[in-house]
């Protein structure tokens, strides 16, 4: 890294010292850095801001060994990642090491997932409900909703100043066999005595791994034009296929351009950003509902409160109760109502269907009049004030 010398027109090399000459240890400085700005490694991956959910720190959960995980986090496809910090070196042993912890960590269910999280969260005095917190991370109402660590497909993350050839060789190896690992460079720099860090992505290297992510999709794909989609997804895009074909036939004007998914949910927008009309499948249940998510939480719940005080009209004009979420702890709200029901009987598919139909028509005709004077107000500030 260099430091640009606007005077003389010059570049001046800045000073790269090891991590052990600098006094910064692994535990200590190191992983603290990445367990409070996960961003940091987001942005080496390419991914969004906060595409990680640091769960655990140090975690010795493992039967029969002492050994313990660096870090583990959650990404937002709810998989596990398990993260091994170096420092100077990455040694020769700590792909098998990390192996074995992914292969650790694919016993771990949703409860234990829940459950170690809560100790971190209780530990570290955040005060959150675990549960509630990965919801909220993975942008879902339920965890009943989601697959948590499904299958085999833990991410492994190894982060270090200098990676061996035998580490760098491994993990490519491991990327060829669809196996999400990566190498992060962390490299100290000094300049005007303060401690600069740089953390790149080395391997695979960005242009890599933007091809082998599409050639997975393009795998993907392959392999659910040949009917190997797992049994819910064949269930959803059936049921949604249905659906959607009797909102058309009703002159449902919204649902037009949605195409059947093999998510649990559907939606379409209703001219105000960030909020829509949803049908939601659960396993025992079908809800229609409002949502309002935009990303700006107090503009969420400024457009709920607004709502909420002309309850009375909205219901009356929607002829039915509806279930007024605010959410305080989340970004989103919701204005929704249910259909208890076993989703995955196609015999109460017609009732399900007619049900989400009339519903979703009586929500829509109920509230989303109202939605343009909000929205005026709202780009006038008035949320804010």
């Amino acid at each position: 890294m260099f430091q640009i010398d606007r005077s003389t027109n010059r570049l001046r090399k800045l000073e790269r010292p090891n991590f052990s000459e600098v006094g910064v240890r692994e535990r200590d400085h190191l992983q603290e850095w990445l367990a409070s700005m996960p961003e940091a490694l987001c942005e080496a991956m390419g991914e969004d801001e906060g595409g990680l959910l640091i769960i655990q720190k140090e975690f010795d959960g493992f039967q029969d060994t002492r050994e313990r995980l660096d870090l583990l986090a959650l990404d937002k496809n709810g998989q596990l990642v398990v993260i091994e910090n170096k420092l100077d070196d990455s040694g020769r042993d700590v792909v098998w090491q990390a192996l074995k912890y992914a292969a650790y960590c694919s016993q771990l269910n949703k409860e234990n997932i829940i459950e170690i999280f809560q100790r971190y969260l209780d530990r570290h005095g955040d005060g959150r409900n675990a549960s509630e917190a990965i919801c909220e991370f993975l942008e879902v109402d339920t965890l009943s909703d989601v697959a948590v660590n499904e299958d085999n497909n833990q991410r492994i993350v190894f982060i270090a100043a200098k990676f061996r050839k035998e580490v760098t060789s491994t993990v490519l190896w491991l990327c060829g066999h669809k196996i999400d690992a990566r190498c992060i460079k962390v490299v100290p720099y000094k300049f005007s005595g303060e401690l600069l860090v740089d953390i790149q992505q080395v391997i695979p290297p960005p242009e890599a791994a933007d091809y082998m992510v599409r050639m997975a999709e393009k795998a993907t794909e392959e392999k659910s034009m040949k009917g190997a989609q797992r049994k819910s997804h064949q269930i959803r895009l059936a049921f949604w296929a249905q659906a959607l074909e009797q909102l058309s036939s009703r002159g449902s004007q919204r649902f037009q351009k949605v195409s059947a998914s093999k998510d649990h949910w559907i939606s379409c927008g209703t001219g105000i950003g960030g909020c829509a009309m949803a049908l939601v499948l659960a396993q025992t249940e079908i809800r229609a509902e409002f949502v309002m998510q935009r990303s700006d939480a107090e503009q969420n719940k400024w457009l709920f409160d607004q709502l909420l005080a002309m309850r009375e009209e909205i219901e009356g004009s929607a002829n039915m109760s509806l279930n007024w979420d605010r959410k305080e702890n989340v970004k989103r709200c919701f204005i929704r109502t249910s259909l208890p029901i076993d989703t995955s009987n196609e015999e109460n598919w017609p009732e399900m269907i007619r049900w989400a139909c009339e519903t979703y028509e009586a929500i829509e005709s109920a509230v989303v009049p109202h939605l343009n004077s909000l929205n005026v107000r709202l780009q006038a500030g008035e949320a804010s004030t």
